[in-house]
């Protein structure tokens, strides 16, 4: 090789190496860019499982900051530090004030009645169907295009599994006992229990307490035994009610602010994704594993009395349940597309459940206890 053609490899391969550094400039500072956001949520300060603990909004952004090595940072601020409780939602959309908001998708039903499928269904599936339905199913490409509209990015955070019926000031006897009854109840759920003559009203966490107490409303659910204690509703009300038909499976969100996903590095949107993907599993098993003593602690320590509503308490919240749910999906056409995809699911879902846990629990279960104890 003449001393000419090396000469111009040579240049040739300077010339290659700077291109190829240019082109690759912006990739690099973008990958190096850092991110300083805020969130609210709808929780009070302090609250176990919403607000901290496994599965929280603070262990959401804990776990975005550890795994993006400090180069997405969020800042958690609790219902009323920047907004009121059930403005977290707008703000994100907006994108002015803050990037991020965690709450449960149904406070947003009257923005769109679909939204609540999201959090819960009465009567559908539990944690397993409702998020096999989510990331299987279609459910997460239908959760986008319902929040399309409002900007906004969702991923599912946190699930309670069964949550009880609620506390009750008054024993329930029957289905008479509903009219006129004051119950904090939000969503689709509070809908069913106007249906039956009940007066539903929806109030942020942080005030079921002093509002159970001084009897401005007569019934209240929040989440589980462990949850309701942290609250200490059983020194408000004593009737504890086991039937969880409004909440089999309750998921917890994070939206974020579509313009500021946008604006995050692929790798950084998959840090987002998998973190709300590990709260998720991490929340449910937490609330699992304390859920039984705190039971057993409310009912021997604090004289709440637990059990079932009657059964025709049940059956018309079920009836009530069909219709509403049927007359909604029939007037609007994104309900009636999240309707279907949600019960078309579920029905072959239950099949499955029944050959399973089903059968596990009614059949195997009794029969291992008499063997195995």
């Amino acid at each position: 090789m003449s001393i000419k053609r090396r000469d111009f490899l040579k240049a040739g391969t300077a010339v290659a190496t700077g291109a190829a550094a240019v082109l690759g400039a912006p990739a690099i500072v973008k990958a190096q860019e850092r991110f300083n956001w805020r969130m609210t949520t709808t929780w009070p300060a302090g609250l176990p499982f919403f607000q901290t603990g496994p599965g929280s909004a603070t262990d959401f952004a804990r776990r975005v900051e550890e795994m993006s090595d400090g180069r997405i940072r969020i800042r958690v601020y609790s219902a009323n530090e920047l907004v009121p409780a059930f403005e977290g939602f707008d703000a994100a959309s907006s994108g002015r004030q803050v990037q991020l908001n965690h709450g449960c998708a149904y406070y947003w039903a009257g923005k769109s009645f679909a939204a609540q499928y999201f959090t819960s269904v009465p009567f559908g599936m539990t944690f397993q169907g409702h998020n096999a339905w989510l990331n299987e199913g279609g459910g997460y490409e239908l959760y986008r295009e319902v929040y399309e509209p409002f900007d906004l990015i969702p991923l599912v955070v946190g699930c309670t599994g069964v949550q009880p019926m609620g506390w009750f000031r008054k024993p329930v006897e029957s289905l008479a006992d509903f009219r006129g009854l004051n119950i904090r109840m939000p969503g689709l759920a509070g809908d069913i229990y106007n249906a039956i003559g009940a007066n539903a009203r929806l109030l942020p966490g942080g005030e079921l307490f002093a509002a159970l107490e001084r009897g401005a409303i007569d019934a209240a659910e929040w989440v589980g035994p462990y949850s309701d204690r942290e609250l200490g509703l059983h020194r408000a009300a004593k009737y504890y009610y086991s039937s969880g038909w409004h909440e089999p499976a309750t998921s917890t969100e994070v939206v974020v602010n579509r313009r500021a996903w946008e604006s995050l590095p692929k790798d950084l949107q998959a840090i987002m994704r998998n973190a709300a993907a590990a709260c998720n599993i991490t929340s449910h098993a937490w609330l699992e594993a304390r859920n039984a003593d705190a039971l057993d602690d409310l009912v021997n320590n604090h004289e709440v009395q637990f059990g079932p509503v009657p059964d025709d308490v049940i059956q018309a919240l079920l009836e009530a349940t069909r219709d509403i749910l049927s007359d909604r999906a029939s007037n609007d056409e994104l309900t009636r597309k999240v309707h279907e995809s949600y019960f078309k699911f579920k029905a072959r879902h239950d099949r499955w459940q029944a050959n399973s846990e089903t059968m596990f629990q009614t059949q195997i279960r009794d029969l291992g206890q008499k063997i195995l104890g």
